[in-house]
């Protein structure tokens, strides 16, 4: 085994592990490895112009007329053969390649894969005669973007035993983006169930597929950030290796070799990102305030491990760093400013351009003020240069809209008043302050953001659905602290308008249902297609979704500086642990040539 050192790695500081009260992330144990300062991936040219890697897959048909295909001609969707066998296989390397983190540097090939497969879906054909092949078409072509409806799995009956069936279907039961799918429901829970019983029968037997059950089981997809998980699958290959594949020894290594060399790259230029945010903080002084939890590492890892692609810098560095500010201002508000202090601070962001005779009520409100002035200013120049108009209002206007509903939960503290469940969402929607985080990023992902795209319901809509199921998942784990400091949330608002009638455990258990629904609204929202919002720009609500579940599926994993600091140090520190052979003397042009269609 080795040890695969990012190109330019640096020693930066880094979180420790070290907090035992929840589930950190984690990595099966490893065999000793040796580190290796040689043989550093290097990147040449463009990874998207490779070789097609997915034509190996087709058919045992005529292997003959095969070999004097070109291929351009084997990537014709018309020519891809239409047995059900193939349609599995290629579908099985489309999940391959999005696990270990490279599927974007294939695009065109799985859209054209897809395409086919969703021909054959709208037929109701071959695909639907196996049940792994239906449960995995399914899921992927929903989650790219198809449209399929769940009815297309009703025929499936409850008499399976084939664990890959059954975690098809378990994975395929996760995409619902209805309350009204009960046939995703239903699945979920009896092959959830089969899936339990199999692992409870076989624990002394723990095979790489019955490891990756036990995960999926534990950790819904939408629980997890995915570079952790391409981390996971390429150091744990085999477990993701699909027998049906019948990929030949070199190719496995060559896909393996091209996710390691993906992933190393970027967490290279993921470190340097982290000194530069780190560098950011001191220089604003916000590490100054004794009250303010220090997350920048948690909010840079949710950056990278979702917008990962190296292009995304700017995004990832401002996500980051609005997430570091809104932190600071929410501890500001809720646990250490005086009212004095909290209403000067909203009058600053309020008066944002008359700033030219500025009274500050003490250093705190100064430091945290410049710290947003700055800031704000620096990226509404950015932004508006990228995006070829002024948005430097709109960056202002989101702060002072968080500010000023900020001070709303102030005066209902202060004030003894209670609010009805319906004010207290409506209110807390913007208080959990995802806007400065994602509407900045939102202007570095490519495309325009328009005038008429703000104003549409949609972007409305993404912005109230996923908010709206962060907080609630933040109120469900976190309403004892909040009781102790004084607040009202969701869960207390509950019980306290019940008179009674409801206890704390079945507050919490009644908030899953809207948080289910908010999730699932959301996902609709992000997959449909031909909107007013263009999906990159969709995804990033998607993203900060993950993120909230990654914090507080389990419990408050947030507010424990080390609880994910396992999960900080295996995306942007630690190197990825490979075999030894994998990487001897290997640059991207050798890689091409081995991963050229051989028939």
């Amino acid at each position: 085994m080795m040890v695969v050192n990012p190109p330019g790695s640096s020693s930066l500081a880094r979180p420790t592990a070290r907090c035992s009260s929840g589930s950190r992330w984690t990595r099966a144990p490893q065999p000793a490895v040796a580190r290796v300062a040689k043989n550093k991936p290097k990147v040449e040219g463009n990874v998207a112009s490779m070789p097609n890697l997915l034509g190996s897959l087709n058919c045992k048909v005529e292997k003959k007329a095969r070999e004097t295909r070109t291929k351009k001609q084997l990537h014709k969707p018309e020519e891809v053969p239409t047995c059900q066998e193939s349609i599995h296989r290629q579908l099985s390397m489309v999940d391959v390649l999005q696990k270990i983190g490279i599927s974007r540097h294939f695009a065109s090939e799985i859209k054209s894969i897809l395409d086919f497969t969703y021909s054959y879906w709208l037929r109701r054909d071959e695909i639907m005669l196996d049940v792994e092949t239906c449960a995995m078409a399914f899921r992927t072509l929903r989650m790219n973007g198809y449209n399929v409806s769940a009815d297309g799995l009703s025929h499936i009956s409850t008499d399976l035993s084939d664990t890959r069936s059954l975690l098809e279907l378990y994975k395929a039961s996760q995409v619902s983006t209805s309350d009204d799918e009960l046939i995703l429901d239903i699945i979920g829970s009896w092959s959830g169930h089969l899936l339990r019983q199999q692992l409870k029968s076989s624990e002394a037997q723990r095979t790489p597929l019955l490891r990756e059950v036990e995960h999926v089981l534990d950790s819904p997809f939408y629980t997890m950030l995915d570079r952790l998980e391409h981390k996971r699958n390429i150091e744990q290959f085999d477990i993701i290796e699909h027998p049906i594949l019948q990929l030949t020894s070199q190719t496995n290594q060559d896909l393996l070799a091209l996710g390691v060399m993906d992933f190393s790259t970027s967490q290279s230029i993921y470190q340097q990102e982290y000194q530069h945010l780190d560098s950011w903080v001191r220089e604003s002084r916000l590490n100054r305030l004794p009250f303010a939890r220090q997350k920048l590492a948690y909010f840079y890892l949710s950056a990278a491990s979702t917008m990962f692609p190296l292009e995304l810098s700017e995004a990832r560095i401002l996500w980051a760093k609005n997430g570091a500010l809104t932190t600071v201002v929410d501890d500001f508000f809720d646990v250490w400013g005086s009212k004095d202090e909290l209403e000067n601070l909203t009058a600053l962001v309020e008066m944002w351009e008359q700033q030219e005779e500025t009274e500050y009520y003490s250093e705190q409100v100064e430091i945290v003020f410049s710290a947003i002035y700055i800031s704000v200013n620096e990226l509404g120049s950015k932004a508006s240069i990228v995006q070829g108009r002024d948005v430097a209002g709109h960056l202002v206007e989101i702060w002072q809209e968080l500010l000023r509903n900020m001070m709303t939960e102030v005066e209902w503290r202060t004030g003894g008043y209670v609010p009805t469940l319906d004010e207290y969402i409506e209110n807390a929607v913007v208080t959990f302050a995802l806007g400065p985080i994602v509407l900045p990023a939102l202007y570095f992902v490519g495309p325009k953001i328009t005038e008429s795209m703000v104003i549409d319901p949609e972007y409305s809509e993404l912005f109230r659905f996923a908010p709206a199921c962060g907080r609630l998942l933040n109120d469900v784990q976190t309403y004892e602290r909040e009781y102790k400091e004084g607040k009202l949330n969701s869960v207390s608002l509950l019980v306290l308008h019940s008179d009674g009638s409801v206890t704390i455990p079945e507050a919490r258990r009644k908030l899953q249902k809207p948080i289910d629904t908010c999730r699932r609204d959301l996902l609709r929202l992000v997959l449909r297609e031909d909107d007013a919002v263009p999906r990159p720009c969709k995804e990033l609500f998607w993203h900060i979704c993950k993120t909230c579940y990654f914090f507080y599926y389990q419990g408050d994993a947030f507010s424990c500086q080390e609880e994910k600091a396992g999960a900080v140090d295996a995306v942007v520190h630690e190197p990825l642990q490979v075999p030894m052979n994998l990487l001897s003397d290997l640059d991207l042009s050798t890689l091409r040539e081995r991963i050229k269609i051989k028939h």
